[in-house]
């Protein structure tokens, strides 16, 4: 990474009217990363991106792109691209226009204006397509056309909006791929705004958490994952058993959780995804109010003295039904320790 800060936003402050949506951001973003803004909805991130975008004017703060002030520079001066979540497509007009039309209006004609936009479409795997409309294609196919007809405008920075959202599962995997794959052969700086955990786990060099108009926590997929900084990141990336230590005991919403193992000096919490229950086996029991086949996996509910416990188990083992009662433990050396409640 050239420049590990391409791209900065320094305490900006954004606001709607009265209401403050970001309260004070500061984040860099190096030249060719691609980073994903996730959060629940209300978090600040699409706010975020507007900014960069140059949509809504920053109450407060700098925007800075490669050394350059950019908070004051209207959005068609930024060099920024931005794809929305709705695709934004002419339905009129045939893929090649879509894809054509911002360099039309960059004065671009005849053999070069046709190179670029043949040469879009071609990165997208939709040469065959320039014909076509809008209304004809996918939403798949959509949603490359609005990838194309950013991308030839040569941006400094590619902002997408939700890419995904609108896709059935099988297409989400195929564009999660065809994202990457432009990404890596243009070295494009992308910021990409979703709700989707496992999309930004799947696609980003780094996630930055939002809640509430703040960074959260940042940290690559891995670290976001694995070592959820507080309880809300822990919670949002899939963590469903979250316990808080207090006075040197675990506690659950109903009492003490006696976890096997010591607990780590200094945490506040901890976290056991539902794998990590260890299931058939130990000191504490509980009895099965739900059951779920996911395939490869069944999913359970527990009712334990201290509280609710969601646990997971191969499908291979022994199942259990709604009633039994369940041996199970929490190995403490399995949770993910939180700095933060």
């Amino acid at each position: 990474m050239s420049d590990p800060a391409y791209l900065s936003l320094e305490k900006l402050r954004l606001s709607y009217g009265s209401t403050v949506a970001v309260e004070s951001l500061d984040l860099t973003i190096g030249k060719g990363e691609l980073v994903a803004l996730l959060g629940p909805s209300g978090c600040g991130k699409t706010t975020t991106m507007r900014a960069i975008a140059g949509l809504l004017a920053p109450a407060g703060g700098t925007i800075r792109l490669d050394g350059a002030d950019i908070t004051r520079v209207a959005a068609n001066r930024r060099q920024i691209g931005l794809v929305f979540q709705s695709y934004a497509l002419f339905p009129h007009l045939t893929v090649f226009d879509n894809v054509a039309f911002g360099l039309r209006l960059k004065g671009l004609k005849g053999d070069g204006l046709r190179a670029k936009v043949e040469a879009g479409l071609a990165s997208v795997g939709l040469s065959a397509y320039a014909a076509r409309k809008p209304p004809e294609l996918s939403g798949g196919q959509q949603q490359r056309v609005a990838l194309a007809r950013s991308m030839v405008m040569e941006p400094k920075v590619l902002l997408l909006d939700e890419p995904l959202s609108n896709l059935d599962a099988r297409l989400r995997l195929d564009m999660r791929t065809e994202l990457q794959r432009v990404q890596a052969e243009t070295g494009v700086t992308m910021i990409f705004v979703t709700h989707d955990q496992a999309e930004a786990l799947a696609l980003a060099d780094r996630i930055v958490v939002m809640r509430e108009g703040r960074i959260e926590q940042i940290g690559t997929p891995e670290e976001i994952y694995n070592s959820p900084a507080s309880r809300f990141v822990a919670d949002f990336v899939g963590f469903e058993n979250i316990y808080a230590i207090r006075d040197g005991a675990l506690h659950g919403p109903k009492g003490v959780v006696p976890a096997s193992g010591d607990l780590p000096p200094g945490a506040v919490g901890l976290a056991f995804r539902p794998r990590h229950v260890a299931l058939g086996s130990g000191p504490l029991a509980g009895i099965v109010r739900g059951v779920s086949f996911a395939g490869g996996t069944r999913e359970y509910v527990l009712e334990a003295p201290f509280g609710t416990v969601k646990a997971e188990a191969d499908a291979s083992l022994k199942a259990y039904g709604l009633g039994d009662t369940v041996a199970f433990d929490l190995p403490v050396a399995r949770a993910a320790r939180l700095e933060r409640d």
